[in-house]
């Protein structure tokens, strides 16, 4: 039977992409970062200006589950860092921060996070996304630290990059177009079923894979599919 749900909460969850190709280069970048930055987990968004933003890899299983909550819950370091194409570096996770970012800050406080540094991964003006270094302990990086930072964005960048003159570069490719597909799909779906606009299906999608702790990408094929409905009738 399907399961219909009604109003939802405020915004996601995890997703494991940890294959051949450019995505197995990634979370090795991720794994490496990680030992040298002295972090608790290191993880690389892939994203684009039209809103499509998606976890790619992670350091580990518990990472990728903070590294995509910014992504579900559309605010945070993550989103900051690739809007203004420049680090966004958050040494403590204190009052100020909770209130620039009301549902991510306890959310990844909640997670043991104390301290998050978002690099974007670019070239020149083209943007590819951002790696985010995660720590359970307040503090700056030291001028070192941020020295090997950049230098594991531009690694990151290099493997995406790379990943185009690769055997699995194709199969990603295409992961990364079904994936986009679905979720515009199941935003068109939500916005018939609840008669929202587009942005506010979107929203509605965040917060139901939020509250059900699952990703945004598996609630948007459960839509696709028919398993899962939103009915305005129900709150």
């Amino acid at each position: 039977m399907d399961e219909v749900v009604g109003d939802a909460p405020v915004p996601g969850g995890p997703s494991s992409s940890a294959g051949a190709g450019a995505l197995g280069r990634l979370r090795k970048v991720c794994t490496n970062a990680t030992e040298a930055l002295s972090a608790t987990g290191v993880g690389v968004s892939v994203m684009s200006g039209d809103g499509d933003h998606r976890m790619a890899a992670a350091s580990d299983p518990a990472t990728e589950r903070i590294e995509e909550l910014q992504l579900t819950l559309g605010e945070g370091p993550c989103i900051d860092a690739f809007a203004a194409s420049r680090p966004v570096l958050v040494p403590d996770l204190d009052d100020s921060v909770m209130r620039r970012w009301p549902v991510y800050g306890p959310a990844v406080h909640g997670e043991g996070i104390r301290a998050v540094f978002a690099f974007p991964l670019q070239v020149g003006a083209v943007r590819l996304g951002v790696l985010d270094v995660f720590r359970t302990h307040a503090g700056q990086l030291s001028r070192e630290q941020m020295g090997r930072a950049i230098t594991f964005a531009d690694l990151a960048v290099t493997a995406l990059l790379d990943g185009q003159d690769q055997p699995h570069a194709d199969r990603d490719l295409d992961e990364a177009v079904e994936h986009r597909a679905r979720l515009y799909q199941a935003q068109g779906m939500v916005m018939v079923q609840l008669g929202v606009s587009l942005a506010e299906a979107m929203v509605r999608l965040r917060a139901y894979a939020y509250a059900e702790d699952r990703t945004l990408s598996d609630v948007a094929a459960d839509v696709v599919a028919r398993r899962l409905r939103f009915d305005p009738s129900q709150s």
